[in-house]
This record gives structure tokens, sequence and C-alpha cells, in this order.
């Protein structure tokens, strides 16, 4: 799956929210702060972690490949 981002980066859980694998920011604050999203491999519990084109978000067994 790939989101297209306009600016240079986005947060992590806009992110979520934009693939449409949560529902709200609050259902991803939770799955954030859970560890349940890797952002290039590796756990990142920061909701407001910047995600920029290339990284790759991980979770429930689903890659989400960030493009500009």
């Amino acid at each position: 799956m790939k989101i297209t981002i306009k600016d240079d980066f986005i947060k992590l859980g806009q992110a979520l929210k934009l693939a449409g694998v949560v529902e709200d920011g609050v259902e991803a604050k939770y799955v954030i702060q859970d560890g349940l999203v890797k952002v290039n491999g590796e756990v990142d519990e920061r909701r407001g972690r910047k995600v920029y084109a290339g990284d790759v978000i991980s979770f429930k067994g689903k890659d989400i490949q960030v493009v500009r």
C-alpha cells in the first residue's frame, strides 16, 4: 500500500489515518503507544514522529510506503 504526501513530511498518526488502517487520531495514539507500529523496521512510540517519502510504516502485517 502507498500513501502520497504533499509536504516534506507527515506525522505518524496522520499517516496511519491517511492509509485508512485506523479510524481516528485516538486509535492511532493507542496503537503507536502500545508499540504496534514500526517505521523502517523499528518500533516507534511517538505519534508526532515525522515520516518522510521513502519511509515504510508497518502495522498489522501491512506495509505502507510513503511517497511524494
